[in-house]
């Protein structure tokens, strides 16, 4: 569960104090396919970050599964993220230079898990997401834009992670290769994966159970939905 309270964000600038997110309250409960939407500047990927504990917001409350996370160190933040929390950004943010299977078992590794266990487990979150077995040792400049987002996604769900962020996971995909990744997170909210995604795209907002409206760094409008 996902637990909100009067959570702020601002960014100085010199003597300028830019306040992004202006006392936001918010509740996910597990299981949850919850769609984040509002124009560009509204704060959506603002607050995605300090929910998923990669940035840390200037005041409020915010608990994951019933932890308070303020009270957290830097390094049990890290802890925490490694093994509780998965991430898929818009740019894939894969190692260049390490092909698909270990840029999955990477985490895995850092979790101090053996070399043979964290390379089975990478191999079995890319056949849960579908990417050709023959593609695995490729690097990420020799997989196409869906294909990356795929690895992307595996690398994110391989250890299992209570909650799964999304930010803006289509952005740079056609339209195909986007229906696909949609059709991964149906898949994985069937499975009772809670989901958290930043999107513009309505079409895609559809995908979640409930919808989430920012507009200037607080929430104007929340409804819930049949996912399509």
């Amino acid at each position: 569960m996902i637990q909100v309270r009067n959570l702020k964000k601002s960014f100085k600038d010199g003597e300028k104090t830019t306040e992004v997110l202006k006392g936001i309250d918010f509740t996910a409960k597990n299981g949850e396919f919850i769609a984040v939407m509002g124009r560009s500047g509204a704060g959506k990927s603002t607050f995605l970050y300090q929910m998923s504990l990669l940035d840390e917001p200037t005041s409020g409350e915010i608990f994951l599964n019933d932890i308070d996370t303020h009270n957290m160190s830097l390094d049990e933040k890290t802890s925490f993220r490694l093994s509780e929390l998965g991430y898929v950004f818009q740019d894939y943010a894969l190692l260049p230079d390490m092909n698909a299977l270990e840029n999955v078992a990477i985490p895995l590794l850092m979790q101090n898990l053996s070399k043979r266990e964290a390379y089975a487990k990478a191999a079995s979150a890319l056949a849960k997401i579908g990417l050709a077995e023959n593609l695995y040792d490729h690097l990420p400049s020799n997989l196409s834009g869906g294909e990356q987002q795929r690895v992307s996604i595996a690398r994110a769900i391989a250890h299992e992670p209570k909650i799964l962020f999304a930010d803006e996971p289509t952005a740079n995909l056609d339209n195909e290769s986007s229906r696909v990744i949609m059709q991964i997170f149906d898949e994985l909210h069937k499975g009772g994966q809670t989901i958290i995604m930043v999107t513009h795209e309505e079409e895609y907002s559809q995908h979640a159970e409930r919808v989430i409206l920012l507009d200037d760094g607080k929430i104007i409008k929340e409804s819930s939905q049949k996912p399509v």
